[in-house]
């Protein structure tokens, strides 16, 4: 039909998407791992800080290894673990874009607000975002919007190593109350051990009964990969007609609406397509200034 643009073709989209398997796998992984150390802290900070760094880089456990370490392998082991999951939230954004926008957006309510306010935020302060915040969240986005994989790269180690730095400083300026906090640990090992293993287990449970969910959003997202047009990318399309006034007393197309929450999306269209839409702004704005 005029005004549609032409469907890709099967070998534009098997280049275009990556193996889903490949992206997932090491991901599920780190989350494993994440698993392991929120269950085990108690037992990993006092005998094994290396150990609790390399499973997980949460802050509150960087903070409480970083004096109890050498400075070269806590900014080695640091960097390494906090980069690690970047590169492939980066392609899965990078090889199934709005899919995988969507994807995340879905998987909890709260996601999908955090999701939907950072693709707004990625349209003004996309490289300053990789740098301060280089999350799972923004490296996914920044995949999505077709940023430079070694911009990206730049930008994210940079980030990351000026996070490891924030972090020794607080660790430096705060030793005293931080030591004090180890001690208690250590005092209450067993009961805080206990309680962050069930913790760990219910939140696993609850992880694993969503699991149906997760799987069937994935191969959703095998399968929708590809499919919609880039709206950057799609040629123009014909104007719609325009429309004359309507009658009295009756309210024109939109008028129902209201005015868009804060501003985020215009009248008509959902916050989903907005978000999607800002991304695709965000890759043509830097097409065209290249």
């Amino acid at each position: 039909m005029d005004g549609q643009a032409p469907p890709p073709q099967r070998g534009a989209l098997e280049a275009r998407r990556g193996p889903l398997a490949l992206l997932i796998a090491p991901i599920a992984v780190m989350i494993a791992c994440g698993y392991v150390a929120d269950a085990l802290w108690p037992t990993l900070v006092e005998d094994h800080p290396l150990w609790l760094l390399g499973l997980s880089p949460r802050n509150r456990y960087v903070v409480l290894v970083v004096n109890r370490i050498d400075l070269w392998v806590y900014y080695l082991v640091g960097t390494a673990r906090l980069v690690l999951p970047d590169p492939f939230f980066f392609a899965l954004g990078w090889f199934y874009g709005p899919a995988a926008l969507r994807w995340m957006e879905q998987r909890t309510p709260t996601v999908g607000s955090v999701m939907r306010r950072l693709e707004r935020w990625f349209v003004r302060w996309g490289h300053p975002l990789v740098v301060l915040i280089p999350n799972n969240y923004v490296c996914l986005i920044a995949g999505a919007a077709g940023m430079s994989p070694w911009l990206f790269a730049f930008l994210n180690v940079t980030g990351t190593v000026g996070r490891l730095l924030f972090l020794q400083i607080i660790g430096d300026v705060f030793s005293g109350p931080i030591d004090t906090v180890l001690g208690w640990i250590a005092d209450y090992r067993i009961p805080l051990l206990v309680v962050s293993v069930v913790a760990v287990a219910i939140t696993v449970g609850g992880e694993l009964r969503r699991g149906r969910r997760e799987i069937q959003g994935l191969q959703e997202l095998e399968h929708s990969a590809g499919t919609e047009p880039d709206p950057a990318a799609a040629p123009d399309r014909p104007a719609a007609p325009r429309q004359g006034p309507p009658p009295a007393g009756r309210p024109g197309p939109g008028a129902d609406a209201g005015p868009a929450p804060g501003g985020s999306s215009p009248p008509g269209v959902g916050p989903e397509e907005a978000a999607v839409t800002a991304t695709s702004r965000w890759r043509a704005r830097h097409r065209r200034s290249r």
